[in-house]
């Protein structure tokens, strides 16, 4: 219901908010975008009702072929992908104007995979050597080709990881490690931007943006500074669907910053509702996660539902202006194009595990009947 919820609000807000975009591509053809985005919608949701259909343990072998597929996937995206703002972060799909975002295919692989090897490690789970390393190693790699081109992106894959680890019982001094080693490759890249801009691709931008966000000027803040007007015009109550004024100055107006035109149109009650859903979105996860008694759907589930919700919680910060522009869209309610059939097929896989305990739990009813 709340995966509904959000792609109805998606399809009103996404019409809304792309009349600029519209009338500079498509003559003011807005149709154009809704249908787009309805249909892309619309296949996002049957995606996840087909993995929903297939069993969750599927999906521990299947990690293992797709982290092998991603590796060499994130390093020609590098190397030839489709660049926008300086980011090579997208992939064509021969035979279609379609491209996809290979950190959004890597991120559902190695999150299955971690929880993968953290349920077969139980038995050793305290040791360095065969629990810890097999682990941190593909992290490493897979963060490690997403940060040049997708800063955001890796940061939350990282920290995704560090709380699947957490919740599988890795020795707590290996992860406080781990997140020195993060904290130390942040204050290096930090250096790097500041000092030698131009070692690092992405660098000169990611300056740019930490450097706006400190001065907090309206010339440096476009972005923010229309965000924070769509907010404030918009009140408790807010304009009304379609009210929306800042969608024709607000740039990214129907992805990064949506969730400030969904203020401006529905006003704060409608943002607080929104927020409130992804919060539900999580604790039905964690719901999930405490009724199985299987290791791998309990990390499978919370990992997955953790690094959605703590995206959103990121695009809505970015948004009010309490963090840097970042480039994450809001989940499912984003208008994008193969990100939200990820998302899709990433909810579709917690709703497997769902599916599962409730069979498991009908099983043990009857047994005990």
């Amino acid at each position: 219901m709340v995966v509904l919820l959000l792609s109805v609000v998606s399809i009103l807000v996404v019409y809304s908010s792309i009349v600029a975009l519209a009338y500079r591509y498509k003559a003011g053809d807005t149709e154009y975008y809704l249908f787009k985005h309805s249909t892309i919608i619309g296949f996002g949701l049957l995606l996840m009702y087909m993995t929903h259909k297939v069993k969750y343990t599927y999906f521990s072998r299947l990690s293992q072929i797709a982290l092998y597929i991603s590796v060499p996937l994130l390093l020609f995206t590098l190397l030839k992908g489709v660049s926008a703002g300086e980011a090579s972060r997208w992939l064509k799909i021969p035979g279609t104007s379609l491209t996809f975002q290979t950190s959004d295919f890597a991120k559902l692989a190695l999150i299955a995979y971690v929880a993968r090897v953290l349920a077969i490690k139980q038995g050793q789970i305290k040791d360095f050597k065969s629990a810890f390393v097999p682990i941190v190693i593909p992290v490493m790699v897979i963060c490690g080709l997403i940060l040049p081109a997708n800063f955001s992106t890796a940061a939350v894959l990282f920290v995704t990881c560090l709380v699947i680890m957490f919740i599988g019982r890795i020795n707590l001094k290996y992860i406080l490690s781990l997140v020195g080693i993060g904290i130390t490759c942040m204050l290096l890249i930090g250096v790097l931007v500041f000092y030698f801009p131009k070692v690092i691709p992405r660098g000169q931008t990611w300056k740019a943006r930490i450097e706006n966000f400190s001065k907090g000027d309206s010339e440096s803040n476009y972005q923010a500074e229309q965000a924070k007007i769509a907010i404030a015009t918009g009140g408790t109550f807010g304009k009304g669907p379609g009210g929306s004024t800042q969608r024709n100055f607000l740039p990214q107006a129907s992805s990064d910053f949506i969730y400030a035109i969904i203020i401006e149109e529905y006003g704060i009650i409608a943002a607080f509702i929104l927020l409130f859903l992804y919060v539900i979105l999580f604790f039905r996860a964690v719901r999930i996660a405490g009724k199985s008694e299987k290791t791998f759907a309990t990390l499978l589930a919370i990992g997955l539902c953790f690094s959605l919700v703590f995206q959103g919680m990121i695009n809505m910060a970015v948004a009010v202006n309490l963090f840097p522009v970042t480039g994450q869209p809001l989940p499912l309610v984003s208008m994008g194009g193969t990100s939200i059939w990820f998302t899709s097929i990433a909810i579709g896989i917690v709703l497997s595990v769902s599916s599962e305990v409730e069979k498991d739990t009908k099983a043990a009813a009857g047994e005990t009947a």
